[in-house]
């Protein structure tokens, strides 16, 4: 199954932004939605945006892998975003270059117009493209299903960070880790994400 394609008529706008060279109005419209969704009390607006804009500056690798985000705007405000870049995991069929989808988020006030499915959809493109062989991410159960709708699947393998001072300590924080898409030759057992979740 491969991700719902975009390209018909009335389909909602989708920019793609090159997390390399992200400027800062764009860094800060993603902030301010993010900050928004997933409130903390040490994430300010003004902090996130410095973290967006210096995070994948360095990225030196395959431009098909390249980080980025997608969007969709109404004005000056990003209402919809996620999150893509590589991020090469160990497993027992030797490392493996996985496409990390993080920070996949709608404002409240615009859910219901399939604009979260329109950004997942377009970094599922990637995989479907061939740039990488899957999408590995976590969510909740609650948001389970409306993956599985867009072809992913869970999977129960066990997550480590040999990196981490609980190298065995699962890096992931969400009930369910998930994988896109939901066919292919998956590896079993356990998997090193070789640094933190996302």
């Amino acid at each position: 199954m491969t991700a719902i394609s975009q390209a018909t008529a009335g389909a909602p706008k989708i920019e793609v932004v090159d997390r390399r060279t992200i400027g800062e109005a764009d860094a800060r419209a993603i902030a301010e939605l993010i900050v928004s969704i997933w409130p903390k009390p040490e994430r300010t607006v003004d902090a996130f945006t410095a973290e967006i804009l210096t995070q994948w500056k360095d990225y030196r690798g395959p431009d098909a892998e390249r980080p980025r985000s997608f969007l969709i705007r109404e004005g000056d405000r990003v209402i919809a975003h996620a999150s893509v870049y590589p991020r090469t995991i160990s497993t027992e069929k030797g490392n493996i270059t996985v496409l990390a989808l993080a920070r996949v988020c709608t404002d409240p006030i615009v859910r219901g117009r399939k604009l979260g499915e329109a950004v997942v959809c377009a970094s599922f493109e990637l995989v479907d493209h061939g740039s990488f062989p899957f999408a590995l991410f976590q969510t909740t159960t609650p948001v389970r299903p409306f993956y599985e709708r867009l072809g992913a699947v869970a999977i129960d393998n066990k997550f480590v960070n040999s990196l981490a001072p609980d190298p065995k300590a699962n890096p992931f924080w969400a009930d369910i880790a998930m994988r896109y898409p939901a066919t292919g030759a998956w590896p079993k057992g356990e998997i090193d994400l070789r640094g933190p979740g996302w």
